[in-house]
């Protein structure tokens, strides 16, 4: 096909993974689906993949196009005690990018973070 470029390299800025954007998504669901809630070990493991995949889907409904979405969320209960957390990647520091945020209530806390890789 003459004239139609479609193998990109890098993103243009609209479609750029935007830390903000991806923050407020990340806040959005966790205040929506959080607030008010009590710990409880029985329901975290479904509660933490119900929220992976709404942000996610959040996400992604953003338009951030050739992006592929790696969403970690972690859930704990809250007993005053501190938590650490790091990750590492090895990426391209031109395109690629992630975001994170926390909720915390008297009763739990929680952390999610969403990579965005640029597909080449």
């Amino acid at each position: 096909m003459e004239g139609s470029d479609t193998y990109l390299i890098r993103p243009n800025h609209q479609q750029k993974f935007k830390q903000a954007v991806v923050k407020e998504c990340i806040r959005e669901i966790l205040r929506e689906r959080l607030s008010g809630l009590q710990y409880d070990p029985e329901q975290v493991p479904d509660l933490t993949r119900s929220l992976a995949d709404s942000v996610k889907d959040k996400v992604k409904g953003a338009g951030f196009d050739r992006y592929k979405l790696v969403v970690q969320v972690v859930i704990g209960e809250q007993r005053g005690e501190g938590v650490k957390m790091s990750s590492r990647c090895l990426w391209d520091a031109d395109t690629d990018n992630y975001a994170e945020d926390v909720f915390m209530n008297d009763s739990l806390f929680c952390v999610v973070a969403v990579f965005g890789c640029y597909y080449y």
